[in-house]
């Protein structure tokens, strides 16, 4: 059986940036990214996405019961949101010297 490969090429967005969903139920909402995936290409968005979990009692939980957590979202659903500007915006990767650095696509600013 063949193993499947993911495209690991890179994402745009990462940890603590400020994203739009722009598809979906959870569409127009704005939040922080709490957590990346680049391999599996896949964000957890704050106040986005919730599921409910059932979880049973352990030492951290003594009640146990149902959870309510964000699940994580595709890359592909979310865009980068410049403060700045107030508008959803791309991040480019510029090269100066021997680092890259992450700019608005937009208006050039550092990210």
């Amino acid at each position: 059986m063949k193993k499947k490969t993911i495209n690991t090429k890179g994402m745009n967005i990462k940890k603590g940036d400020t994203v739009v969903v722009i598809s979906g139920k959870y569409r127009n909402i704005k939040g922080k990214v709490l957590k990346a995936f680049p391999k599996k290409e896949r964000v957890i968005v704050e106040k986005v996405n919730f599921i409910k979990r059932h979880t049973k009692p352990s030492q951290q939980n003594q009640q146990g019961g149902i959870i309510e957590k964000e699940a994580t979202i595709h890359v592909s659903n979310v865009k980068l949101f410049n403060d700045k500007i107030g508008e959803v915006t791309r991040a480019v990767y510029k090269i100066a010297g021997d680092n890259r650095i992450r700019v608005c696509k937009k208006t050039g600013d550092e990210i």
